[in-house]
Order: C-alpha cells, then sequence, then structure tokens
C-alpha cells in the first residue's frame, strides 16, 4: 500500500524532530539529525539549517510493515503557509504536531481550517512530554475546545495492531456509531468491527485520533507509528488510466522545468505522453525523465504507480493544482499574500534579467503574483511576510547571482461593485472589429471573479465566446478607485458581435477590457482590504488595555471570555491595523500573551477615503485600461467616451 502523509505544525513544536525520528526508525536514514544541530535529513537548504524552520516542502520515502510512506514536512511559519497549502491536495492523511508546553497556537488553527477544507484525515502528535510544562490534558481539552470535539486520545495501553482497546476508547468510538453501540450493549467489544468503523471514521473526517510522546527522546512514537499505519488506508487503481496531480514546480541547477507529481491512478512510463490543460489550451506532452526525491537524494526510474510521488522533466506548462490525464480541473488555494513589495535592485541589472529570474521563481510559487509594471520598468511581489522577503533575498542571490532587497510592505486591497450594470465595449480601429457586452452583478464576498454566458451562438461564434471568457479570467482587472484588483463580481457574457474580414486575435481583448472597464464607470465602487481573524489570550489584568487596543484597531469582537486568570477575546480586524500587533501584546505582557493571526478574506475598506487619497490613482490615465471605445468612420477610428459609447454600439 502506498501512502502520503503530511507533517504540520506551528514553529517549534518538533514537527521536523518527530519526521527525523520515523524515518531513522523505519531505517531510512542511518542516523537522527537535528533541526538545533542543522542536521536534520528533511531541512536541507542551508537557508532552512541557518534559521532553524522549514521553509520548502520537501519529501522522504520510508518502507513500514509492507507499505510504502511518502513523508512531506511541510513550513510550519506562517510566510510559507503557500507552499505549505499546495502540499496538501495530495496527501492521503496528516499528522499535526502540537507542543505539550504551548499548546494549540496560531498556525495550528490555519493548518486544521485547511486540512478539513480538503478533507484530509487527520492525526494529532502531542509533542515535547518531556519539558517542563508540559500538560497531555489540558493540551487535549484545548484540541477539543478548539479544533474539534471529536479529538480522541489512544493511549500506549491501546494497542490497536494486536487488538486491544481501553474502555474510554470503545465506548468513544461507539458512541459516534449507533449500530455499534447497539452492538456494544448487546453483546460488547468485537475487535475487527471496531478497528473497521474506527479507521472508516478517521477516513471521512469523524473521529481524528490524539497521541503523546516526545519525538527528541523516542517516546511514543514507535506506539504512533505502528498505529498510524494500521488506521490509515489507501485504494490506488495502478490498472487505471493514468490520473496525476501536479504539487510543486522547481528548478534544476541548469535552469530545467521540474514537475512534481502525484499518481492518483494508473501507470506512467518515461516517454509516455501526458494531456492536460493549461489556461484554454489542452497540451501533450512526452515525460524525458522520471525521477524519485527522498530527502536530498535523487533515483532515476524508467516507470510510477498509483500512489507514487515523483518529478517529471519535460511538461512545459503544468502548474501547482493541475490536474494531468485521466484527472481534470484545478485545485482552488485559499491562503492567498495580503502584502505586496517593490524589488529593490542595482542599476548595473537589466530589469529584464531579473524579471526573468522572478518569473522562474514566479512558477515555483504562483502566491507571489510577480508584476511587471512596464512605463515604471519596476518588479513588484505579493508576499505573506518579513520573513519571507528576507528569505527570497538569499534564494534570488544564491540562485541567479544579484543582490537586491525590497521596497516596505503595503497592503493589498481590492475593489468590487455594488449594483448591476451592464459594460459594452467596442474596438474598431481601420481593419480590426470586435464589440462585447458583459453584464456585472456583485458577487458574494471573497468569491473572486465568477465569469457565466448568456450569449447565444446566433449572436455571436462559440470561438469569439471562449475569447471573452479567456480575457475575463487572463488577469488581474484594474478598478477604478485605486487600480487594484476587481473582486467578487459575477461577469456574464450577454452577446457581442465579430466581423467576417476584420476581426483579428487581439480584437476581442480590446472590446473585453472596454466593457468591463465602462460597466465599473456606471457602477458604485467599493474599495476592500484583507482582515485577520483573531484570537487573543491575556492575563486579567490586561484586559483593559487590549479591549482598548483592539478598539482603536477598528475590530469586531465577540465579549471576552474568562478561565481561571486568563480572558480570551476573538474577532476580526483589518490587516492594515493588526499586522504588528504581535510585538506590541508581547511587550506589554511581558511574553506572556497569545495571539493567533488567521487570513480572513476580503470586507469594506475601514479608511476607503484615506487609502484613494494616498494611492493618487487615476482612472483616466491607465495605460492598460480605457473605458471608451473605438468605433471606425470614413477609414479611420476615433474614440467616444463611456457615457456615450451605449448609443453608438452595433448589437
Amino acid at each position: 500500500m502506498k501512502k502520503t502523509i503530511g507533517m504540520f505544525a506551528h514553529v517549534d513544536a518538533g514537527k521536523t524532530t518527530l519526521a527525523e525520528q520515523l524515518l531513522y526508525m523505519t531505517d531510512t536514514i542511518q542516523e537522527r539529525g537535528r533541526v538545533d544541530h542543522q542536521s536534520a535529513f528533511l531541512d536541507s537548504h542551508d537557508i532552512e539549517k541557518e534559521r532553524g524552520i522549514t521553509v520548502f516542502a520537501d519529501q522522504a520515502t520510508m518502507q513500514f510493515n509492507g507499505s510504502t510512506y511518502y513523508l512531506i514536512d511541510t513550513p510550519g511559519h506562517v510566510d510559507f503557509s503557500p507552499e505549505m497549502e499546495r502540499a496538501i491536495g495530495v496527501m492521503d492523511a496528516a499528522i499535526v504536531v502540537i507542543s505539550a508546553v504551548e499548546g494549540v497556537e496560531g498556525h495550528t488553527e490555519t493548518v486544521w481550517h485547511l486540512l478539513r477544507k480538503h478533507g484530509v484525515p487527520t492525526f494529532f502528535f502531542i509533542n515535547k512530554i518531556d519539558r517542563v510544562g508540559a500538560d497531555v490534558p489540558r493540551v487535549l481539552e484545548e484540541i477539543r475546545h478548539e479544533l474539534t470535539e471529536d479529538a480522541c486520545m489512544i493511549t500506549e495501553e491501546d494497542v490497536l495492531h494486536e487488538g486491544v482497546m481501553q474502555s474510554s476508547l470503545i465506548e468513544a468510538i461507539a458512541e459516534r456509531d449507533e449500530k455499534l453501540l447497539e452492538l456494544y450493549m448487546e453483546q460488547g467489544y468485537e475487535v475487527s468491527q471496531w478497528l473497521d468503523t474506527m479507521t472508516a471514521m478517521i477516513r471521512e473526517g469523524q473521529l481524528f485520533p490524539c497521541f503523546s510522546g516526545s519525538a527528541l527522546q523516542n517516546m511514543g512514537v514507535t506506539h504512533f507509528l505502528h498505529q498510524l499505519d494500521l488506521l490509515t488506508v489507501t485504494d490506488y487503481d495502478p490498472g487505471a488510466d493514468f490520473a496525476g496531480r501536479v504539487y510543486k514546480i522547481r528548478h534544476d541547477e541548469q535552469g530545467t522545468r521540474l514537475t512534481y507529481i502525484k499518481a492518483m491512478g494508473g501507470t506512467l512510463q518515461v516517454r509516455d505522453e501526458i494531456v492536460y490543460v493549461s489556461g484554454a489550451e489542452m497540451i501533450r506532452e512526452k515525460v524525458t525523465f522520471i525521477r524519485l526525491i527522498n530527502g536530498g537524494r535523487v533515483t532515476n526510474t524508467d516507470r510510477v504507480h498509483a500512489g507514487d510521488l515523483f518529478v517529471v522533466t519535460g511538461i512545459s506548462a503544468a502548474a501547482a493544482g493541475d490536474g494531468l490525464g485521466a484527472l481534470s480541473g484545478r485545485t482552488a488555494y485559499e491562503l492567498v499574500p495580503t502584502l505586496k513589495s517593490k524589488v529593490l535592485f542595482e542599476s548595473s541589472i537589466h530589469p529584464k534579467d531579473m524579471l526573468r529570474g522572478f518569473r522562474l521563481l514566479d512558477a515555483e510559487d504562483p502566491s507571489l503574483s510577480v508584476q511587471w509594471d512596464e512605463p515604471a520598468q519596476a518588479i513588484h511581489i505579493h508576499v505573506m511576510g518579513i520573513i519571507q522577503l528576507e528569505v527570497l533575498e538569499r534564494i534570488v542571490f544564491e540562485r541567479f547571482g544579484y543582490r537586491i532587497s525590497f521596497g516596505e510592505p503595503e497592503i493589498l486591497y481590492k475593489e468590487t461593485i455594488t449594483e448591476d450594470v451592464v459594460g459594452c465595449g467596442h474596438f474598431e480601429p481601420l481593419k480590426h472589429y470586435a464589440e462585447v457586452h458583459l453584464r456585472l452583478e456583485p458577487g458574494e464576498r471573497n468569491s473572486g471573479i465568477v465569469f457565466a454566458n448568456a450569449c447565444h451562438p446566433d449572436v455571436l461564434p462559440v470561438n469569439y465566446q471562449h475569447l471573452v471568457a479567456q480575457h475575463v479570467g487572463e488577469r488581474d482587472h484594474h478598478g477604478l478607485l485605486t487600480g487594484s484588483p476587481v473582486t467578487d463580481i459575477k461577469i456574464t457574457l450577454l452577446k457581442g458581435r465579430a466581423h467576417n474580414k476584420h476581426t483579428h486575435g487581439g480584437d476581442f481583448r480590446e472590446a473585453t477590457y472596454r466593457a468591463l472597464r465602462q460597466g465599473l464607470e456606471k457602477a458604485s465602487n467599493r474599495l476592500l482590504e484583507p482582515y485577520y481573524h483573531f484570537k487573543v489570550k491575556v492575563d486579567v489584568e490586561h484586559i483593559g488595555r487590549l479591549m482598548s487596543d483592539l478598539t482603536q484597531a477598528k475590530a469586531n469582537f465577540e465579549p471576552p471570555e474568562t478561565s481561571g486568570d486568563k480572558v480570551t477575546v476573538t474577532g476580526s480586524a483589518p490587516v492594515s491595523t493588526m499586522m504588528n500587533y504581535s510585538m506590541e501584546l508581547a511587550a506589554y505582557t511581558k511574553g506572556r500573551g497569545a495571539i493567533s493571526l488567521v487570513y480572513g478574506g476580503y470586507d469594506r475598506c475601514h479608511n476607503e477615503a484615506d487609502v484613494i487619497d494616498r494611492k493618487g490613482y487615476d482612472k483616466n490615465a491607465d495605460p492598460e485600461y480605457s473605458s471608451s471605445s473605438i468605433f471606425c468612420a470614413k477609414g479611420s477610428g476615433y474614440a467616444v467616451p463611456w457615457d456615450e459609447a451605449d448609443r453608438h454600439m452595433h448589437v
């Protein structure tokens, strides 16, 4: 059986140490590495060794009890969350490591939310029970209170692979299944039925086993591995047509594109052709090499099967999340950066050379959303935080030899509309022709751009309808208030027109952009900003200061909850007002306050007028967008302003 297991944790909970212990126990490595000794098998990059944190989602392979395990160690720092999320889509199960001292922390909640969204069976390992201040019962209660009531403790007395279950575990499972409870009351405990039911519950997200131990001291790890092996089941079919999911892109030292894939079904061989969709285009490409990755070790192979993780060359355009072969569609990722920053570099470096390097990084980490500002000859990127920028400086120097820095990160704003409108765009300079009519409607908050088609083929041929859909989705479109991307809008193609002789490739792009822009001109526009969902825990003596700070930060929050000498406040607040609050909290609580900040999507900007004024965007001077339409008369084109264009339209 082949199983892909992900390792997750907040920074310093001991995730990489547990991974090292599992690899050592299964004879994958000859000695255990340590993060603090810069010798961890999976933290092989210099950046990771020096910082003592996992930055890249690296993988190892181990054999245990007849099964092949692919172990993926994911980043624990919030700045590298998108790297973590991309790996989740190919996992069969997850291990969430929580410190027995610190308990459930901010990043733990982010991880939990994503694992539930993707439906990944999840096991908890409460680590560091050998440390002063460790309290397993308290942490178990935190898991049940803050993450899931269906967390179930499995102690070393529960030896499931030998059919031994304590009464507390037997009853916990029976309570969640009516038939099993009835059977228990009538006949008592029966090993195989309990195990089958428990395995099914874990797989369906109805039960979440918890274990405790110390990865560093090898306490409880052997027991955990045996139970994990018994309770994870996969059913990949190597006889099916090949189906794969891309979960990572990298480039080797020669610049060759490496595509990391999980085979979800079937078999793949060198020289086989892979079919996938990129943009609106169906692509067929042959695999030139297949490689297996185990930490820093690379092995060439001729064939891989369902359930395997591997790397191929020869695939030029597939991106993380794309389905390959018999697996269609693309995984939608939830975690998005809320900051943007300008790349600063010496004038001796040609901007286009720098851009080429960042385009490679953008393929590897699509959340960077690298943007090129042609008039300013500047590069802007999207980031999660300051630590990510520091790591990027190092990566750019090591890979491309460029010394760079970054401008002060700025909040990433977005824009939307508050009413239904119809926008029209016409593009008809001499020997060109396209016309597009779009209905724009406010969408659900955080729904993004949704495209719909209500145009009949008799009105506009299907191939041109596809072009309109492609142009709507091919990029972020500038809003009118600050030039920030528009979002949360449903865009419906109503009608359009082409010319048999004069319509060319780019004409429908021009008409579509102008129709969208004219619709925005007609609508009431609203500025949006990113928000955090927060949870802050302080000593009772600090609650007055906390409430004052949250009010100042324009936060919305629930009434405080008191437990003993601690008070917890939950709510939401703009990223712009809360992004640096953890340092302030640590200062006035002398490090005893705890804060969890989880990305909570976009909502109405709390200081819209100030932001618009500061941005100084001139909607009439945007070189990429115009709300005017172009018509033709007497052999030459002329512009018609947006508010006069409707009566000139041809449809």
